[in-house]
């Protein structure tokens, strides 16, 4: 293949997609808005799915690597109510391993040829001529023709602007994230209440979520069904303001619980939560397509990684299968992600009401029971 390929977005969809094409002898040039892979913290744990996590890196020819970063027991489950009652501990049984999100990119990185990454490159824009090549100007100013363009960056992705009129909205739910470091010794009860893996605490609109991870460290996720303007009035600069305001909505609760917000030791970070419309799609547009959250935004429920990962593999492989043919590797890829993304998207609605809709938390328990059998 003699087509300068373009990759949008170093996040592990797009890793993926550039390793599977360097395996297949394919080069790739990815092009990130960071300055560096260590210019931020990649976020918490990931359980990587045997049907589509798994798939896409033995695609990409990292099982070993893979399995050489589990955190073993970060798979098993427990729910508490909200005086911190055991409702539901389900221990790990290795079917879907957990891994840190930022040992997972380091690894896809770390598997590319030295250049394949051009960091600091965040897109500012993108001509595309009617014979399908574009062109790609930096916010450095800098500026690269590409044949083949992929979208891997993000919710809020400029190569979308290209295919769909498409944007994501806010779909009612705010998580807030918080850390506790060395839990063991600082905060023995709270560390017990969450167990060896995850932890869910939920009501109707409002839980609690938390997940151990290596190091002695706790990742919590405080959910809240609230209008943005609500979270707009608190002062997130202001880390003491923010905790307490946070946990006033959690008056009553047990304090091993309600220590994963007021004991943090990060200021609380506000992730907003948006989806595209479920069954996104676009026409069959001449040398572009998306992967992950540009193709797919869907509320958080697991599979998102996932699905990019997957995203990216089978990209890779339907490149590599119409090595002669880039149109017809970009419709293959297209016609067989936007049926998995809908029926993905689907779960991932249901996987909400599931956790903050009227029935919770015995809406999730329930579920998780039938799921785990």
């Amino acid at each position: 293949m003699t087509h300068s390929i373009a990759i949008i977005g170093a996040g592990l969809g797009g890793l993926v997609l550039a390793r599977v094409l360097h395996v297949h002898g394919i080069r790739a040039t990815v092009y990130e808005a960071e300055a560096s892979a260590q210019a931020r913290a990649q976020g918490g744990q990931l359980d990587i799915h045997e049907h589509d996590g798994q798939r896409a890196l033995a695609a990409a020819g990292l099982t070993d690597a893979f399995r050489a970063i589990i955190h073993e027991g970060g798979d098993a489950m427990r729910a508490l109510d909200r005086m911190g009652n055991v409702l539901l501990d389900q221990p790990e049984d290795g079917r879907r391993p957990e891994v840190l999100r930022g040992e997972l990119r380091r690894i896809l990185v770390d598997s590319l040829p030295a250049g394949t990454i051009r960091w600091g490159c965040k897109l500012d824009r993108l001509i595309s001529t009617r014979a399908g090549s574009h062109e790609l100007t930096f916010a450095d100013g800098s500026s690269v023709e590409a044949d083949l363009l992929v979208g891997a960056d993000g919710a809020w992705s400029k190569v979308r602007q290209q295919l769909s009129d498409a944007e994501p909205t806010y779909v009612g739910v705010s998580f807030v994230e918080t850390y506790l470091h060395d839990v063991d010794r600082r905060f023995p009860a709270s560390a017990a209440a969450v167990g060896a893996g995850g932890m869910f605490a939920l009501e109707p609109g409002k839980g609690i979520t938390a997940h151990r991870e290596p190091g002695g460290v706790i990742h919590t996720y405080v959910q809240l069904m609230r209008p943005v303007s609500w979270f707009a009035d608190i002062d997130f600069s202001d880390a003491a303001t923010a905790k307490a305001r946070i946990g006033a909505e959690f008056d009553g609760w047990a304090s091993v619980l309600t220590t994963l917000i007021s004991g943090s030791d990060t200021s609380p970070v506000l992730r907003p939560i948006n989806t595209l419309p479920i069954g996104h799609r676009w026409e069959r547009t001449p040398g572009v397509t998306l992967l992950g959250d540009a193709a797919h935004l869907s509320p958080p429920a697991g599979d998102g990684a996932n699905l990019a990962m997957l995203d990216g593999a089978e990209l890779g492989l339907a490149i590599a299968a119409h090595s002669d043919d880039v149109e017809a590797a970009l419709a293959a890829y297209e016609t067989a992600m936007f049926p998995r993304s809908k029926v993905a998207a689907v779960d991932a609605h249901r996987m909400l009401d599931l956790c903050l809709g009227a029935h919770a938390p015995f809406s999730l328990t329930d579920f998780l029971a039938v799921a785990h059998r």
